[in-house]
């Protein structure tokens, strides 16, 4: 592998990284109707406005989300969809390891 294909890979993984917590997957799955402001955010999530722009923000660094000011209000939105279709698959694959896990143990 060069070093082109290296850092293609790299690059991929902290694309990954980013939506690799609870909360990021959380806001992901909000934003996939709608746009939402930070505060309707920090409403459903029930979490703390310092925690959700943090993680806001990772996703935004990561090209994942963006967002627009109006008033005195901003609001993310999904910048790439497509985010969506990856976190569908992880929950085919997990329902088919639990199918698994409970043949396993009958």
């Amino acid at each position: 592998m060069d070093k082109k294909e290296k850092d293609n890979y790299k690059l991929k993984a902290e694309i990954l990284k980013s939506i690799a917590h609870p909360l990021r997957l959380a806001i992901l799955d909000l934003l996939k109707n709608k746009e939402r402001s930070v505060e309707e955010i920090i409403k459903i999530l029930n979490e703390k406005q310092s925690t959700i722009s943090k993680h806001l923000a990772v996703l935004k660094k990561a090209g994942i989300v963006d967002d627009k000011k109006i008033g005195l209000y901003r609001f993310y939105y999904l910048k790439i969809p497509c985010v969506l279709n990856f976190s569908i698959c992880v929950s085919q694959t997990l329902k088919e390891k639990i199918k698994l896990e409970k043949r396993l143990v009958m």
